[in-house]
């Protein structure tokens, strides 16, 4: 679906621009510890001005950004924002053929599956000359701001925080009267209590089943790689792991297929783009944690929590990583202008009320504080859950090469052709490894 919202562009009245000029203009102090460059100025206060943003997500983020927009543009009076929002699969169709054609949106949400694509490519602008004009920092802790970085430049600030995690649907363990899993039960463990909740829903009209198949999940296997002791790339943008790694991960849960103890893949398809346990089918799914608000609200239950994905040889070895980011284009217009966006986005108090937990954990302790969070509601599991799984989070945050976007679709695609027994777990290793291997690291 994609939304454009329409505004008229606002005539500058001069005496209110020049008012406004101390909101437009962020101290030079230096965000992050970088220097102000010289190629960024203030944003202009004295013209018109107009700046597209674009992010994949459903009505409820639109109507979220449909409010920031509403306040920056309040804050901010000579310069008129055009929005705009698709499904993630159309977003990213949209991106590469404005990228083809140099017309990227001066604003738009980045993921970092396609970080380096675009800025190996020349086609995002370098936030670092904003830094410390338009643009602050300082409020980010270093690691998860150096995720948005390639090759030295700045070209993507994180919105928030995630870590992967167990949604567990409680109304279902209910009525069937199981327990959930314990927490820090091994991948074994977790597949056999998938068994039992699987068993224990067969009468169910529909049958309720324990979990979903995990095994396509490419950044899922890149976690249990790590719980292995292993990384998953090379500097070069290399495989850093060998083809009978990934034929393992696939025949350790070929037993669940082959007893249908998983969610199938038919009615997975048939669902889509909602998932089992958002339809009420199934108790648990292993995804990032900022996706529970989303889940509970299809599900029409806040009775959801969360819990630490399975672990391996290494312990838990969970990693942070930014939910999103904001990028602006290469060829943008107005870089001020852009700058100053991303900046009321990410650090704006308000915007942190707005969006609450609906992308993540805010990355900044002034969103973060700003949010209202009802004691119980799922905002609240979700930042509690990150409290608590700190802990377990012990792996630098495994930073995707370029070409990272298409080869985790083909993961994906040859995970739904393993659950239809189409492949075999050595055919599905043979087929990725191929794919990945002329498709990684090619800038």
């Amino acid at each position: 679906m994609v939304r454009t919202r329409t505004t008229t562009r606002k005539a500058a009245v001069h005496a209110t621009a020049i008012a406004a000029a101390s909101a437009l203009t962020l101290s030079a102090c230096g965000g992050g510890g970088t220097a102000a460059s010289a190629d960024a100025a203030p944003v202009a206060t004295d013209r018109d001005i107009e700046i597209s943003l674009v992010w994949w997500g459903d009505d409820d983020r639109a109507s979220r950004y449909e409010e920031a927009v509403t306040l920056f543009e309040e804050k901010h009076p000579n310069i008129d924002v055009q929005t705009q929002f698709q499904a993630w699969d159309d977003y990213w169709t949209a991106r590469s053929t404005e990228a083809a054609g140099q017309t990227l949106p001066d604003v738009f949400q980045m993921d970092l599956a396609y970080i380096h694509q675009y800025a190996s490519n020349n086609q995002l602008l370098d936030l670092s000359t904003q830094l410390g004009v338009n643009l602050e920092t300082d409020g980010y802790e270093e690691s998860l701001l150096s995720s948005g970085t390639v090759d030295g430049g700045q070209y993507g600030i994180p919105t928030s925080t995630n870590t992967l995690g167990m949604i567990r649907h409680d109304d279902l363990l209910d009525d069937l009267g199981m327990e959930p899993p314990e927490p820090g039960l091994t991948w074994d463990e977790y597949d056999a209590w998938i068994r039992e909740v699987t068993e224990a829903g067969a009468d169910q009209d529909p049958q309720v089943y324990g979990g979903t198949d995990y095994t396509g999940t490419l950044w899922l296997f890149i976690q249990w790689l790590l719980q292995q002791g292993k990384v998953p790339f090379a500097e070069d943008g290399s495989l850093a792991f060998e083809k009978a790694d990934l034929v393992a991960w696939v025949e350790r849960t070929q037993p669940m297929r082959d007893d249908a103890m998983f969610y199938p893949v038919e009615r997975a398809k048939q669902v889509e783009p909602l998932t089992g346990l958002q339809v009420n089918e199934a108790a648990t799914e292993l995804t990032w944690d900022n996706m529970m608000a989303g889940y509970a609200a299809s599900a029409g239950t806040d009775n959801v929590d969360l819990m630490p994905l399975p672990t391996g040889a290494e312990g838990s070895a969970q990693f942070w990583k930014p939910s999103m980011l904001l990028s602006s284009s290469a060829t943008t217009e107005e870089p001020d202008a852009a700058a100053a966006l991303i900046d009321f986005l990410v650090n704006d108090p308000e915007v942190g009320a707005i969006f609450g937990t609906s992308k993540g954990v805010p990355a900044v302790a002034a969103q973060r504080d700003a949010m209202e969070v009802a004691d119980g509601s799922v905002d609240d599991k979700i930042v509690t859950y990150e409290d608590e799984v700190a802990e377990r989070v012990t792996s630098d945050t495994p930073l995707p090469v370029d070409g990272y976007g298409v080869v985790e679709a083909e993961f994906k695609r040859l995970g739904e052709e393993l659950s239809y027994g189409n492949v075999t777990a050595e055919e599905f290793a043979d087929r990725w490894f191929k794919y990945a291997e002329s498709n990684l690291g090619r800038e």
